[in-house]
C-alpha cells in the first residue's frame, strides 16, 4: 500500500482527528462507522496486516505504516485514538518503542482502550502513559459488547471509564459505533465489561446445555428456541446464538479462549470487592477446560460440542421443579 500522509490531503478543520488501531473483526466495521461520520475531520488508521486497512483508505481514512506517525498525524486541540487489539500485552506492543504510539505523540490526546482487559490493568497504564507523555496522553477504557453483529450494524455497547473530560472525548469519537456510556472513573468500563462476560457465559453455557438435552430427547431445536425467544428465556445472546446451536455451527467469530482472560477479570474484581461468585467459578471452569481441550479457537457457541462430549456422571439431584 504505498504511503499516504496527512500533509497529502487537503487541509483539515480544527475538529478533532480519530486514530484507529486493530481493524480485525470489531475493529474494522467501528472505524468504518466513525469515518463515515467525519465530516471535518480525518480518521487515521494502523494495522499489523496493511490489507486490513485498504476498504477504509478507499473510502478516505489516512494509512500509516506505524503508530507513531498515526500519532503525530492526528489533528486538533484533543484528537482521540482509538485501540482495538486483543490484550494488555498487544496495546503495550502498540504503546512501546520508537515506532509506537506514544513517541508520535506532542499534543494532548486521548487513548481509548476498547479492547477487554482488567480494570487495575488500564490503571496502571494510564499512569505509564501520562509519565511517559509529560501527561499530554491519557487512558480512557471503553469496552464494547455486542459482536461482530453489532459492530457491523454500529449499535455496539461501549462502556466508558474516566475522567468527565476524558470520556467526553471518548464518547464523542466513538458514538458512530454504537451507544457509549459513561460509568465512573478509569476501570468502570472494564468492570462493566467483566460484569457483561459473566452474564453471557452463564446464558451460553446454558443455551449450549439446554440444547443437547433438547435435541437427545428428540426435539427440534431450531423450533425450541424461536419459541424460547418469546419468554422469560429470550435475550439478545439466544436471538444471535440460536442458528449456532441448531445447526452445530462452531465456526470462528467470537473466540471462546477468550472468556478464560474476561472471567478471570470478573474474578479478579469479585476477590477485590469481597464478593461471592458461586457461578462465575463454574463458568472458569468450563471455559478453561474447553479451551485445554482444544475448542478455545471455536465460537463460544462451541460449549455444544464440549458439552456433547462429557459424560454424564454426577447423580440427578432430588425433587424436582415445575417453574
Amino acid at each position: 500500500m504505498p504511503a499516504q500522509t496527512y500533509e497529502d490531503l487537503p487541509c483539515a478543520s480544527p475538529a478533532n482527528d480519530v486514530g484507529f488501531i486493530g481493524l480485525g473483526v470489531m475493529g474494522a466495521p467501528m472505524a468504518a462507522h466513525i469515518l463515515a461520520s467525519l465530516a471535518n475531520a480525518r480518521l487515521h488508521v494502523s494495522a499489523r496486516r496493511p490489507a486490513s486497512a485498504q476498504p477504509l483508505v478507499d473510502a478516505g481514512a489516512v494509512w500509516h505504516p506505524t503508530a507513531r506517525s498515526l500519532a503525530a498525524a492526528c489533528r486538533g486541540a484533543r484528537p482521540t485514538v482509538v485501540l482495538m487489539v486483543p490484550d494488555l500485552p498487544d496495546i503495550e506492543a502498540v504503546l512501546d518503542g520508537p515506532d509506537g504510539l506514544l513517541a508520535g505523540i506532542t499534543r494532548p490526546t486521548s487513548i481509548a482502550i476498547c479492547s477487554t482487559v482488567s480494570s487495575a490493568g488500564v490503571r496502571a497504564l494510564d499512569v505509564a502513559v501520562r509519565a511517559r507523555t509529560g501527561g499530554l496522553a491519557h487512558v480512557v477504557d471503553a469496552p464494547v459488547s455486542g459482536g461482530e453483529e453489532g459492530a457491523r450494524a454500529g449499535t455496539l455497547s461501549i462502556m466508558v471509564g474516566g475522567s468527565d473530560d476524558d470520556a467526553a472525548q471518548a464518547c464523542a469519537a466513538l458514538a458512530p459505533a454504537g451507544t457509549p456510556v459513561h460509568l465512573g472513573p478509569l476501570g468502570s468500563g472494564q468492570i462493566a465489561k467483566a460484569c457483561n462476560q459473566m452474564i453471557v457465559a452463564a446464558t451460553v453455557l446454558a443455551l449450549g446445555e439446554a440444547s443437547v438435552i433438547a435435541e437427545r430427547a428428540g426435539l427440534d431445536v431450531a423450533a425450541l428456541l424461536d419459541l424460547l425467544g418469546g419468554g422469560y428465556a429470550g435475550s439478545r445472546v439466544l436471538e444471535v446464538k440460536k442458528r449456532r446451536f441448531a445447526e452445530h455451527d462452531h465456526s470462528p467469530s467470537g473466540a471462546a479462549k477468550f472468556m478464560v482472560k474476561d472471567l478471570g477479570s470478573a474474578t479478579d474484581e469479585a476477590i477485590r470487592t469481597g464478593t461471592a461468585t458461586p457461578q462465575l467459578d463454574l463458568l472458569r471452569a468450563v471455559f478453561t477446560d474447553l479451551t485445554a481441550a482444544g475448542l478455545g479457537d471455536q465460537d463460544t457457541a462451541v460449549v455444544q460440542a464440549f458439552i456433547e462430549d462429557l459424560p454424564r456422571s454426577a447423580p440427578a439431584p432430588p425433587g424436582r421443579s415445575d417453574d
